[in-house]
């Protein structure tokens, strides 16, 4: 499957969450390819600390990636690995674009301090945009860095619930220092010592979500 974890507002966490998931894969024996189409290449510099940090190495593959050379790459490379996650930059880019049309699912996290309307209704027009192109395309959204209390985060995701093109996931990732403290040491939250039962449920709860809804859609569509 080809997840690509986008939006076009930056400081939303896309890359936490790419690395996390590609982590998360590659524990479930799955062959990940982790292509960093972000100019910031945040996900590359994880890839080549975890690959300085840990014995068995990064444990998934990992390449740079820009333009329209992420859409002929990723159709070139993506049949030789099980799962590919796509991290793309905080800006509607050439590299999203042609992420997206290769991409079985489109994640988007939204933080609920920075959201508002206009935001949601440009990443709903990019999504219909990109469907004409690749109509099996399926896009959801979800919080992250949720706030801790307050109304913040249940007005977003009421707002997000409206939008057309995107279908909201009952998960929140929380604004948790565990998940910075795992990145530094080139890990997942899932695997920091001593672990973080929080942060850990809730990016397993994101994992599950994601992937078994579109497993279950493609064994449908399949059948």
């Amino acid at each position: 499957m080809i997840v690509t974890i986008g939006g076009i507002k930056g400081g939303s966490g896309k890359t936490t969450v790419a690395t996390n998931l590609a982590v998360m894969r590659a524990r479930d024996g799955r062959d990940v390819l982790l292509v960093d189409a972000d100019d910031q290449e945040t996900a590359s510099d994880f890839t080549m600390l975890r690959n300085e940090r840990l014995a068995g190495g990064a444990g998934f593959t990992s390449i740079k990636l820009t333009g329209a050379a992420v859409r002929t790459e990723v159709r070139r490379l993506g049949a030789k690995y099980d799962d590919v996650m796509i991290d793309t930059g905080g800006r509607d880019t050439t590299s999203q674009r042609a992420a997206l049309t290769v991409s079985n699912v489109l994640l988007v996290p939204f933080v609920p301090r920075s959201f508002d309307v206009w935001t949601l209704e440009k990443v709903s027009q990019l999504t219909a945009e990109m469907r004409t192109a690749n109509p099996g395309l399926a896009a959801y959204a979800f919080i992250n860095r949720a706030d801790p209390r307050g109304q913040d985060n249940s007005d977003a995701e009421e707002v997000i619930a409206e939008a057309e093109e995107l279908t909201l996931l009952p998960v929140a990732l929380g604004a948790r220092k565990a998940f910075g403290n795992a990145a530094a040491q080139g890990m997942g939250v899932v695997e920091l010592k001593p672990q973080d039962p929080k942060a850990s449920e809730e990016i397993m709860t994101l994992y599950r979500h994601l992937f078994d809804i579109e497993l279950i859609s493609t064994s449908v569509e399949e059948a």
